[in-house]
């Protein structure tokens, strides 16, 4: 029998890896800590979103999937990125050793702020990257009113 060095340490490991399976399952499903999603399974693709001077941008990681495979909606203020990516079988299951690449139906929705001009956004794919631009309305220009100020007597 080998001797085996005790590490107080290896508890919290177990632990923070309890944790990460527990999170893992609420939010992508209930999928093998070796196999990745379940068929049909959801996912998340990774979102960028920033502003220039004139528009905000989303920016999807979304690599492998058919550019007419992807939804873009505005609906009441809110983006909606939705679609799906298929998983080949090409291989058959008993030979794959680790499978990490998520894959199933995946929505995205980003409430737009009040400025942006829905009926004027743009979407373009390109090497895996799909990038949604909303344009912004331009802020009111502040503007002065001058009003007269009448007397009692002008009033009757």
């Amino acid at each position: 029998m080998a001797i085996v060095r005790w590490d107080p340490f290896d508890a919290f490991l177990g632990a923070q890896q309890d944790l990460n399976r527990m999170f893992r399952r609420s939010w992508l499903g209930d999928q093998g800590e070796e196999t990745g999603p379940a068929e049909g399974g959801k996912w998340a693709p990774a979102i960028d979103i920033y502003e220039t001077g004139d528009s905000l941008v989303v920016e999807a990681e979304l690599p492998g999937i058919d550019p007419e495979d992807i939804d873009v909606t505005v609906d009441d203020g809110v983006l909606t990125l939705r679609g799906e990516r298929k998983h080949e079988r090409e291989v058959t299951e008993e030979n794959y050793h680790r499978v990490e690449r998520a894959w199933g139906s995946f929505q995205r929705s980003i409430r737009l702020p009040s400025d942006a001009e829905s009926d004027k956004v743009k979407a373009s794919y390109e090497s895996g990257v799909l990038k949604v631009t909303v344009p912004k309305t331009e802020p009111p220009k502040p503007r002065s009113v001058t009003i007269a100020v009448e007397t009692a007597e002008e009033q009757k």
